[in-house]
């Protein structure tokens, strides 16, 4: 739910239109200041509730399209919007309400005392006070399993944990649109299985940026592939994985052994 104006200078957040895409991109293109062109015209619709991966080999432009949900980077060509909100400067900060990034790392987004005082960062910074700020850290907790966990530092929670508690400190602040850069990446078996039940358990429209093929089976319906800063491909996950021609196209294969059927 949009944060409502409260006393104290807080400033109410836009609303969402419930009538426009989660995200829509279109004919984004972006090069780099040393001319290295990473993005051609990608184009993208994410319709509400979608979970959707985006594949693609290092290098593809991945990173880069990342970069420009949250206005990170921009001065490029082309329309980005989340909700009918446009990601221009001006609708800055409520586009990173709106989008809410969880980096591969999860030590770049914990960063204080304790797990709890690191899910309240970002609401608070957004205007949450008091009961409402409070409610919100214990149902971003609640939400991945680690509302017994509030009080004790990062540094000592095992490397699914964290990851667990770098994903509630974007979710306290509400998200429209939840991006995960590899969020399986470096994690165990256990944490592994874990993590994917707290995202499949989530209300939310996904877009998740992974090598990990079997993963993007297991929680997306729906892939795209990125490569040469294109969309080269987009449609059911199981139908792109199953075509190894395409795969291979792009320098990405299954797990040895693993099988669709």
């Amino acid at each position: 739910m949009p944060d409502e104006g409260r006393a104290g200078g807080v400033v109410e957040a836009v609303r969402v239109s419930t009538d426009e895409p989660a995200l829509l991109v279109e004919r984004l293109a972006y090069a780099y200041p040393d001319g290295h062109q990473a993005l051609y015209g990608v184009d993208l619709r994410v319709e509400r509730g979608e979970r959707v991966a985006v594949l693609g080999p290092n290098g593809a432009g991945k990173t880069t399209f990342v970069l420009h949900l949250n206005g990170v980077l921009g001065g490029g060509s082309g329309r980005v919007e989340v909700a009918g909100l446009p990601v221009v400067k001006e609708n800055l900060r409520e586009i990173r309400r709106r989008v809410g990034v969880v980096f591969q790392d999860p030590d770049d987004q914990l960063f204080l005392p304790t797990a709890r005082a690191d899910v309240a960062f970002g609401p608070a910074n957004f205007g949450l006070r008091g009961a409402e700020l409070e409610r919100r850290v214990d149902q971003a907790l609640d939400a991945v399993g680690m509302r017994g966990f509030g009080d004790r530092s990062p540094l000592h929670l095992s490397g699914g944990q964290r990851r667990r508690v770098a994903l509630a400190t974007v979710l306290a602040c509400d998200p429209e649109l939840l991006v995960l850069d590899e969020p399986s990446a470096n994690l165990e078996p256990v944490a592994r299985r874990e993590l994917a039940e707290v995202l499949l358990g989530l209300d939310r429209t996904m877009l998740m940026v992974t090598h990990d093929l079997p993963y993007a089976l297991q929680l997306c319906p729906r892939s795209v592939l990125v490569d040469g800063g294109v969309v080269v491909a987009d449609g059911p996950t199981r139908e792109i994985l199953a075509d190894t021609a395409l795969l291979a196209r792009h320098r990405l294969e299954l797990p040895f052994g693993f099988r669709l059927d």
